[in-house]
């Protein structure tokens, strides 16, 4: 039997992840990156970003299998978008260690702050800090 998440459950487009690195919690956790922000909805909602620098096609696809895992036995009831960024070591793992470091990121979610929409925690390249005289 599949074990399919619908549509409705899955972060997809572009603006959607976006909207979580700008505005959303960022938590960083062993084995991911978890980006948090509310949906507005009444259901939650799972986006994986496995970026190229994790693998090849196959090691993506397998993280991206587990993350989605993590998500539909650990599924939240209010209305959440979740987007994990895996890690490397999150291939060789044994899932019961990443389904301890996903909850222990979700129980995080409430002592981290929101980021403003716009701003960076990063300065700017060559941007050098102003001088007092």
């Amino acid at each position: 039997m599949s074990q399919v998440l619908p549509r409705a459950a899955r972060v997809r487009r572009r603006p959607e992840f976006e909207r979580a690195y700008n505005t959303g919690i960022r938590i960083h956790a062993r084995f991911m990156t978890v980006f948090v922000v509310s949906n507005g909805g009444s259901e939650s909602r799972v986006g994986v970003a496995a970026t190229r620098k994790l693998g090849p096609a196959v090691e993506r696809n397998r993280a991206k299998r587990r993350a989605r895992e993590l998500f539909r036995r650990h599924k939240l009831a209010a209305g959440l978008d979740i987007v994990i960024v895996p890690r490397r070591e999150m291939l060789d793992a044994p899932f019961v260690s990443l389904e301890a470091d996903y909850l222990a990121a979700l129980d995080r979610r409430h002592r981290e702050q929101p980021r403003q929409a716009g701003s960076s925690d990063r300065r700017r390249r060559g941007a050098r800090p102003a001088s007092r005289v």
